[in-house]
């Protein structure tokens, strides 16, 4: 359960890849740093590396528990019934509170509404990168 919406994931992380740009100043191993002083648009065809950043969270995975990670072109949504207690929160979304990317002058059909292919495996491997907490 989140703080603003209680269907959320544990973490989220956005990254319009016309903004993939990292500053190598600013950004750290673990912490990639986005100016988003200028844009790159996607060009058909061409692939691109994009190091997304997942906004840091408090939640402590258990020794044995699985960790899923989706990758999409679009916000999250929790497709299951809404709880009453979880009608009640103000948003009452469907997991990202109030973060939606859905604004159509903000993403209009036309420039975002294609298709996006993800390349993973080989040359192009992906990662998740995620602390190990000792034990005490």
């Amino acid at each position: 359960m989140g703080s603003t919406d209680p269907n959320t994931p544990i973490a989220n992380g956005w990254l319009r890849a016309s903004h993939r740009r990292l500053d190598p100043v600013r950004s750290t191993f673990w912490r990639p740093y986005h100016p988003h002083d200028r844009l790159e648009p996607l060009v058909p065809g061409e692939v691109v590396e994009c190091d997304v950043e997942i906004v840091t969270s408090c939640i402590v995975v258990p020794a044995g528990w699985q960790l899923a990670l989706t990758v999409r072109g679009s916000d999250y949504e929790y497709d299951g019934e809404l709880s009453e207690f979880g009608k009640k929160f103000h948003y009452a979304t469907r997991g990202t509170g109030g973060m939606t990317h859905n604004d159509p002058d903000d993403r209009p059909p036309d420039v975002f509404g294609g298709k996006v292919t993800l390349h993973t495996g080989g040359a192009r491997s992906s990662y998740l990168l995620l602390p190990i907490i000792p034990a005490k």
